[in-house]
């Protein structure tokens, strides 16, 4: 026995000092940094520890366990202790990781996290995806992957479990905070290729963007969709709504950089953790591809990571109006780091602030005008009595009813009546609202 408990302590230490190589060859080696104190010594008490529990579990265990099982079992039980965020992929987890950030993957097409009590939480579904589609909402919690209890299953466990072939099914049992019972959604497998842009006119001058994700290549694409916009309206835009509505987050250069597209110059955010590589600061380069013109940000719960460090850097500067609900809180910054094997740690290495030196972990951004979501529902009012219709009313002073000046009616007027056929789709009440303020500041400015 104390062989055993020699050898796998040999093995562990082997491990730990691995670990801390590889740590001090990617992150310090070119940088010339002082190796913090606590990595420069090995706790060797609580090392011989983990070998005996290690040796304890090979020999007495009910059936035989590999080293690979134990090691793996291990080293996620560090990290699941730490935060939500931080974890240990094995090298599939790894691969789909990479996957992700490049925009294509097989699955259901939900972001998630585990929350508190050790249930899968719905951050976000993302647009035109499986669970969407099914009815899959935000702030879901997941209990059950067809038949087989979530709680006790590890993040990256609960993920491979919703990812398959696409085609086949999964049922997920589902508790949604204002119902009585849980629901069962029966969701089928697709690959998911991410379109992470969309825009589209709302009306003359006024522009719609959509980002449901933070991909690589997602600033590109928006500086796209804005030039494609102001090609369709023939000119500049009055106003632009960016829809950042349940978008998780995703890669933090490109939410930098899609912030950057909006700001001429100034902080957009910044980043404070223990080494000197997660103390960084990004700032905004000369050029606004709307040259000033008004933007409305929509956000709501669903919104989180990447989606508030842009929501947060427009509001400081005051470049754009936060519309909607609080956002996700989501303020750390998780880094992969590559080990041994083909696995990886996605460790939490830095929490981010905005300009202004706000925050936004567990706190969230707050809407400047804060819209709940609902629904816009049309009313007749044609029967409704007016002034023309009572007797002996007083007539307008024109003769033979000629239309007052700034009359809609009137032939040549430049003055737009506000129709309903120039709202967005009429079960968005935050959308209707964002698009009635940029009209207003329009006219505002037009009468300035």
């Amino acid at each position: 026995m104390k062989l055993t408990t020699r050898y796998v302590l040999v093995l562990l230490l082997g491990v730990f000092l691995g670990a801390a190589i590889v740590l001090d060859v990617r992150v310090l080696a070119d940088r010339n940094s002082k190796v913090p104190e606590e990595l420069a010594t090995l706790p060797i008490e609580e090392i011989r520890s983990i070998a005996e529990v290690y040796s304890r579990i090979k020999a007495n265990y009910v059936e035989p366990v590999s080293d690979k099982k134990l090691f793996t079992n291990a080293v996620q039980g560090m990290l699941s202790g730490l935060d939500p965020h931080s974890a240990y992929l094995d090298p599939d987890s790894a691969r789909e990781m990479r996957a992700d950030t490049e925009g294509q993957f097989g699955g259901l097409g939900i972001e998630v996290t585990m929350d508190k009590d050790g249930f899968v939480k719905v951050v976000a579904p993302m647009d035109d995806t499986p669970a969407a589609r099914a009815g899959v909402k935000s702030g879901d919690l997941v209990i059950r992957l067809n038949e087989k209890a979530v709680k006790g299953m590890t993040l990256n466990e609960a993920v491979r479990a919703m990812r398959g072939r696409p085609g086949s099914d999964i049922t997920l049992t589902i508790v949604r905070e204002g119902e009585s019972r849980p629901l069962k959604i029966k969701i089928t497998r697709a690959v998911i290729k991410l379109q992470s842009v969309r825009q589209k006119m709302l009306d003359p001058g006024y522009g719609y963007v959509r980002i449901t994700n933070f991909q690589i290549r997602t600033d590109r694409d928006l500086a796209d969709s804005l030039r494609a916009l102001e090609k369709e309206n023939k000119g500049p835009l009055k106003g632009l709504i960016l829809d950042l509505r349940n978008n998780p987050g995703g890669v933090l250069t490109s939410s930098i950089e899609v912030s950057d597209l909006f700001l001429d110059s100034g902080l957009i955010v910044y980043t404070e953790g223990r080494m000197p590589e997660s103390r960084q600061r990004w700032s905004a380069k000369p050029g606004d591809l709307l040259r000033g013109a008004p933007v409305v940000v929509l956000v709501n719960g669903g919104s989180a990571s990447a989606s508030e460090i842009v929501a947060g850097a427009l509001q400081d500067h005051k470049r754009a109006v936060i519309m909607g609900t609080k956002t996700f809180g989501k303020g750390s910054v998780q880094t992969m780091l590559r080990v041994s094997g083909g696995g990886a740690l996605k460790l939490t290495t830095a929490r981010y602030y905005t300009p202004n030196g706000r925050s936004i972990q567990a706190q969230g951004i707050v809407p400047d005008i804060v819209v709940e979501e609902g629904r816009v529902t049309k009313r007749d009012t044609s029967d409704r009595l007016k002034e023309a219709d009572l007797a002996r009313h007083l007539d307008n002073g024109k003769e033979n009813g000629e239309p007052v000046k700034n009359d809609p009616k009137k032939k040549g007027d430049t003055t737009k009546p506000l129709g309903r056929r120039d709202l967005p789709p009429p079960d968005d009440y935050q959308l209707n609202e964002a698009l009635n303020l940029l009209r207003g500041v329009a006219i505002f400015n037009q009468r300035r």
